[in-house]
């Protein structure tokens, strides 16, 4: 054996070793590290998205968890004044549809529904690419199975924890239930518009029959609307048939239907079912009793269900009639919508009118429309400085003031002088309302106004909040004038009086609350005193009535929106003007038709009702009403003290909300 070239150096190979060592355990080192952060990863992830995710029930669960019922609707009379959803004795199967209706779907929201395992990544991937190319999202990535998912286990919410939820539970979907189970199920739950959920439903409220008679043209159409309900329904009819030649299109493209069929479809469009009349004046009322009726009765087994109401017929058609020739008669000055709300004691709803034609457009403007409120949000600058010990004939200066960059300035563009809080307020002088806001403190006017159920207003408001930059909405505008026509006392308002199976279980009945006292009975009684001045000599002259009437004008900046809100011992109403598109109205003000429009449904509701006086409190009530209220008042105050000392979002002048009119 020849000996090596050059001595073996034993120090050298422990070097070597040494190294070779150390390199391996700082590769383990480095894998275990990726290992214990990938774990850390996989459980963070478990955590945020999946730990709270709800187990899928077995398939006769799936289809009875969350079931759209059927409701059967009541007025306060007993009488049936509409019907929501179609009662469903059997399960919907595609075997018992024209096969055309279930491609109509399938071609218009997920084409290779048959092809994935619940979550499509080609499909995501067309959707990411077509995002980014317009920079919005236009275009949403959710299978089928994923869009059933979320409808069934999950809320609307747009949060990527809830995508991630919604692709999980899919995949579990797809392994329990069959393809055509999986479309059948989402054909029962999806929501068309109109109130209509699942095609047995939409095809009778849009076409007056059931799903196995459906047309290609309907199926088509029908297929287009869960895309965007609330636009594409009967609102804007031209917009849904664009979108269902997409659907024959892309039906034709796909070979589930001939170019004859494509052809003859788009020269035969369907033609919708005239809406039931009756229904159409409790449109509006019937939409929000929907959603309060599922409220109610979330988590309880599905079942059909009457809803008796505390609408009053007669009120609810008036307030219907008046709505309409609101909108008839502003047309020339831009007026192109209405809403109306009336409450009866104890915040029970009475009518509800959300717009002139809910046929035209279910967007209800009522309890849904957020809008300044002008000078109607003066009572509660006034209730404050009440509050504050001022009176109502301390005396201000109308006079051109400034705050800042800002100088409010009068409707009328003139100045009184010194005038009276009772004068100001009957005039709705805008400086008097800004100065006394001022004087006060914004955050006290918020803090009241709170109390009264205006909730919306930021911490640290602006002082333009004394002329109603702030918005509300109708609906709730109403219930805290209904706090100074109750002496102080606040009533959460409700619609539903009792929900039951048809076979008389009782699931719910309201139970009558007693008000909360939230503001003081003596003082109440001169802010209702104020509100009379308002009718008897001031901006809302038009309203007044042969008996005693309280109440406020109000015009957001530029006529864009007009109110009358006012009350008399039995009712509280409040009436808007205004424009969806928050144009300007042509010299709108609430003194001016909103406030005919309030007396001419107020007539009618109070008819052969004896005029009623209001009834200033007793000493001995408000003093046992100042107690109740001083009692709980101190805590509020302080509780309010601690919330405005935390550090939250100024209002700057240069971005505050722009100021209204009277």
């Amino acid at each position: 054996m020849r000996p090596p070239p050059f001595p073996i150096r034993a120090d050298l190979n422990h070097r070597q070793s040494k190294a070779r060592r150390g390199r391996l355990r700082v590769v383990l080192t480095g894998l275990l590290g990726v290992v214990l952060l990938a774990a850390l990863l996989g459980l963070w992830f478990w955590r945020w998205a999946l730990a709270d995710l709800p187990g899928l029930p077995d398939k006769a669960g799936l289809w009875s968890l969350n079931r759209e019922p059927s409701i059967t609707f009541l007025d306060s009379t007993g009488q049936t004044v509409g019907v929501r959803g179609a009662g469903r004795n059997e399960r919907l199967t595609l075997a018992n549809l024209p096969p055309y209706v279930a491609r109509a779907f399938v071609a218009a929201e997920d084409r290779r529904f048959y092809s994935h395992f619940g979550v499509d990544p080609q499909g995501l991937a067309r959707a990411f690419y077509v995002n980014v190319k317009a920079r919005r999202v236009v275009e949403g990535g959710s299978t089928i199975t994923q869009q059933l998912a979320r409808n069934l286990f999950l809320t609307q919410d747009q949060t990527l924890r809830r995508k991630v939820q919604e692709a999980a539970l899919a995949i579990q979907i797809e392994r329990r239930l069959t393809k055509d189970e999986i479309l059948a199920l989402y054909l029962d739950r999806i929501y068309f518009g109109a109130g209509a959920y699942g095609l047995p439903s939409a095809a009778k409220t849009y076409f007056a029959k059931a799903p196995p008679a459906l047309t290609l043209s309907e199926a088509a159409l029908l297929a287009a609307l869960p895309k965007a309900p609330s636009r594409y329904a009967r609102s804007n009819l031209t917009k849904a048939m664009d979108r269902s030649h997409e659907v024959l299109r892309d039906m034709q493209a796909a070979g589930w239907i001939t170019s004859a069929d494509q052809a003859k479809a788009v020269a035969d469009p369907p033609k919708l079912a005239a809406p039931d009349a009756t229904e159409d004046d409790f449109g509006y009322v019937l939409d929000l009793a929907s959603a309060r009726a599922r409220e109610l009765t979330r988590g309880g087994r599905p079942s059909d269900l009457v809803v008796r109401l505390t609408i009053d017929p007669r009120l609810q058609h008036e307030a219907a009639a008046t709505v309409r020739e609101g909108a008839a008669r502003g047309a020339g000055q831009g007026a192109t919508q209405g809403a109306l709300v009336a409450l009866g004691p104890n915040g029970v709803i009475r009518a509800l009118v959300g717009g002139v034609d809910h046929r035209d457009s279910g967007y209800d403007r009522a309890s849904q429309a957020m809008r300044q409120p002008g000078s109607a949000f003066k009572p509660f600058v006034y209730a404050t400085a009440l509050e504050a010990g001022l009176t109502p004939a301390d005396v201000r200066v109308d006079a051109p003031v400034r705050y800042g960059d800002w100088a409010p300035k009068n409707a009328g563009g003139g100045y009184a002088g010194s005038v009276t809080l009772a004068d100001a307020f009957a005039r709705s002088i805008n400086t008097i309302a800004v100065k006394l806001t001022a004087e006060v403190g914004p955050e006290k006017v918020r803090l009241l106004a709170a109390r009264f159920g205006l909730n919306r207003i930021p911490a640290k408001p602006s002082l333009t909040m004394a002329l109603g930059t702030y918005e509300t909405t109708l609906l709730e505008l109403v219930a805290a004038y209904q706090v100074l026509q109750q002496g102080g006392r606040k009533s959460d308002t409700h619609l539903i009086d009792l929900i039951a199976t048809p076979e008389g279980t009782v699931l719910y009945r309201h139970t009558e609350s007693q008000p909360r006292q939230v503001y003081d009975a003596r003082l109440n009684g001169q802010m209702v005193r104020m509100m009379e001045g308002v009718v008897e000599r001031g901006t809302g002259k038009r309203a007044a009535l042969d008996r005693p009437v309280a109440g406020k004008t109000g015009t957001s900046q530029d006529d864009r929106d007009a109110w009358f809100v006012g009350f008399t011992p039995e009712l509280v109403t409040g009436v808007w003007i205004g424009d969806d598109q928050s144009r300007p109205m042509k010299a709108m003000g609430g003194g001016d038709l909103p406030a005919e429009l309030w007396k001419r449904f107020m007539v009618a509701a109070l008819t052969d009702r004896p005029a009623q006086g209001f009834s200033l409190t007793s000493a001995n009530r408000a003093e046992e009403a100042r107690a109740t209220f001083y009692a709980g008042l101190a805590t509020e105050l302080e509780q309010g003290a601690r919330d405005a000392s935390q550090p939250g979002p100024a209002v700057p002048a240069t971005t505050a909300p722009a100021p209204a009119n009277p």
